[in-house]
C-alpha cells in the first residue's frame, strides 16, 4: 500500500492544500478545529479556503517554485481537486514530501480512460467504453451502442463538463471537429434508476464506509443528496462491496468518493472515482460522527479513523448561482433557513456568483427522511441570490 508508513503528526503541525475552493475551505476549517496550521496554494487572492487558512500562497497550481514553497512550509500535502499536474506533485514526492493520496493514485484517476481500464481489469463493473481516435471510430461506437452514448474528454472534465451525450440525430462530424484535439473515449449510455455515491476513508489499518447517498442532478450539477439512499439491502451490500474493492485496487490511503449507477436489473456500475472529499459527502459534516473532512485530516496526520456512523436521516442541498446574477451578489433568506430546526447553512465566501456556481449548501437532519426532505425544500426555496452585495 502506498503511504503505508505515514508518521503521526501532532498539532500544531502544518497541512498544505493545493486548491482554495470550497472543499479546501471545509478541510481547512476541520484541520483548524483540530489544532493544525494550514497553508493553501491557489491563484485567486482571498480564495474561499485562503480566507480561513493561516496562509495562502497566491500562485498557479503548476508553479514549481510555489509548490516547493508549500512543501517547505508544511508537513503533508493534499489537493482539493484532481485536475492538476500530477507530475509536479510527483517531483515534490521525489524530494521527500508526503502527498495524500499519492501522485501515482492521482495519475490513475484523473484520466477517465485509465481509471475505467484499471477497474475493468480488477473485475469491477463499469459501463462499456472504448478509445476514440477518429470520426470513423466515433461513428462505429455510436452504432455499437445502439444509437446513444456518451463522448467524454479523458481528462479535465467535472460537473458534467467534458461529457457529451450523443444520439443518431446529432452531427457527428461537427461534434468530433470541436473536440478532436483532446484525448477521447466513448461510453455506453446507461439507463439507470438511481445515481448513487459512497464515501470511503482508508488508512493503513483499514477502511470506514459511509452510508450510501442518493443523488439528484440537473444539467449534470448535483442538486441534492439524500442519505440513506432509498434502496434495497441487497443493493446497499453490493455498493459497499464495490467500494471496498475499489479502495483495494487503489492501494492507497485517503478519502475517496465512488459515484455509481444502479440499474433496473440491480447492476452496480462505477461511473467515476474522485480521490478527495466530494460534494455528495458534505452531509457528513453534521450527519455523521466524523465528517469526510475530519477523516482526511486524521489520515494525513496518522491518526485513527473516526466513525462514519449516520446520526439521522439527512438531505444536503446545493445553493447554486442564479441565471440572472453575475458578479457581486447578496444572499437573502438566511433568517428563514436558520429558523428551521436542525438545518445547517454553509456559505463558501465566493466573491462572485454565476449561473449554477456553487455558492454554499444546506444540510437538514431529522429522524424522518420525509420530514428532512420537507424541511430541506422549504430551506432551499427561502434562499434568494440577488445582484446586490449590500
Amino acid at each position: 500500500m502506498k503511504n503505508k508508513d505515514i508518521s503521526r503528526l501532532s498539532p500544531p503541525g502544518a497541512i498544505g492544500i493545493v486548491g482554495g475552493g470550497q472543499l479546501g475551505r471545509m478541510l481547512c476549517q476541520e484541520a483548524k478545529q483540530m489544532g493544525y496550521r494550514v497553508v493553501v496554494l491557489d491563484p485567486s487572492p482571498d480564495s474561499p479556503a485562503g480566507q480561513v487558512a493561516d496562509e495562502q500562497i497566491v500562485a498557479d497550481f503548476s508553479n514549481m517554485m510555489s509548490l516547493r514553497e508549500l512543501a517547505a512550509k508544511t508537513d503533508v500535502i493534499t489537493f482539493e481537486f484532481e485536475h492538476i499536474d500530477a507530475n509536479s506533485l510527483g517531483l515534490l514526492e521525489a524530494d521527500g514530501c508526503r502527498v495524500v493520496p499519492s501522485t501515482s493514485t492521482l495519475m490513475k484517476i484523473n484520466n477517465k480512460y485509465l481509471q475505467k481500464s484499471m477497474l475493468k481489469r480488477a473485475g469491477i463493473g463499469v459501463p462499456d467504453f472504448r478509445r476514440i481516435e477518429s470520426l470513423q471510430e466515433l461513428e462505429a461506437a455510436l452504432k455499437d451502442y445502439g444509437g446513444k452514448m456518451v463522448l467524454k474528454l479523458c481528462t479535465g472534465g467535472y460537473d458534467g463538463k467534458g461529457n457529451i451525450v450523443i444520439s443518431e440525430s446529432d452531427d457527428l462530424k461537427s461534434i468530433y471537429d470541436e473536440v478532436s484535439d483532446f484525448e477521447l473515449m466513448a461510453e455506453e449510455f446507461v439507463e439507470y434508476v438511481k445515481e448513487i455515491s459512497i464515501i470511503v476513508a482508508r488508512n493503513s489499518e483499514g477502511t470506514a464506509l459511509y452510508p450510501v447517498a442518493e443523488n439528484t442532478h440537473e444539467d449534470s450539477i448535483l442538486i441534492k443528496s439524500a442519505v440513506p439512499a432509498k434502496i434495497s439491502k441487497e443493493a446497499e451490500n453490493k455498493i459497499k462491496d464495490v467500494a471496498e474493492r475499489v479502495a483495494a485496487v487503489l492501494e492507497d490511503i485517503g478519502v475517496f468518493c465512488i459515484e455509481l449507477f444502479l440499474t433496473a436489473d440491480s447492476q452496480v456500475l462505477v461511473n467515476e472515482i474522485a480521490p478527495r472529499p466530494h460534494n455528495s459527502g458534505h452531509y457528513t459534516i453534521e450527519g455523521c460522527v466524523a465528517s469526510q473532512f475530519e477523516q482526511l485530516v486524521r489520515i494525513m496526520t496518522g491518526m485513527p479513523l473516526g466513525s462514519a456512523r449516520l446520526r439521522a436521516s439527512c438531505v444536503m442541498y446545493n445553493i447554486l448561482g442564479d441565471r440572472d446574477v453575475e458578479g457581486a451578489y447578496r444572499i437573502d433568506g438566511v433568517d428563514q433557513v436558520l429558523g428551521i430546526e436542525d438545518c445547517h447553512l454553509h456559505l463558501y465566501g465566493k466573491p462572485k456568483s454565476g449561473y449554477l456556481k456553487k455558492i454554499g449548501h444546506i444540510t437538514v437532519l431529522d429522524d424522518s427522511m420525509e420530514e428532512a426532505l420537507t424541511k430541506g425544500e422549504k430551506a432551499v426555496k427561502s434562499i434568494k441570490i440577488t445582484g446586490r452585495r449590500f
